[in-house]
């Protein structure tokens, strides 16, 4: 007799399917990179190697992942700042509202 799949593992299987790109690189970002690093680092100083989950549960980890969440929302937080300075009508930066594509500048000359 063959065994019926419950409602639940079916949700979890149709979840992994349509986010198995997502999930594959957040893995990839996770595990391969700071954790690899942190155990040659370990290595290196004599110490014993750890586990994938204890890396997760490490302050080096959360410390390493808060740093490059600041790094990028630094950035696209300038481009977007930058953006609409750049943009304002009146900037010496910003073509005049109407002006031909190539004067980009709104200068003459």
């Amino acid at each position: 007799m063959a065994s019926k799949e419950s409602t639940g593992e079916r949700d979890v299987r149709k979840f992994v399917a349509e986010n198995s790109l997502s999930l594959f690189f957040l893995a990839i970002f996770l595990a391969v990179g700071g954790w690899s690093e942190f155990n040659d680092q370990q290595l290196q100083h004599g110490a014993a190697t750890v586990s994938w989950l204890s890396y997760i549960g490490s302050s080096d980890f959360w410390e390493a992942t808060f740093q490059n969440w600041q790094s990028e929302f630094l950035a696209v937080g300038s481009f977007a700042v930058l953006t609409i300075y750049l943009r304002q009508r009146g900037s010496p930066e910003s073509k005049p509202v109407g002006a031909p594509t190539g004067d980009a500048t709104g200068q003459e000359g």
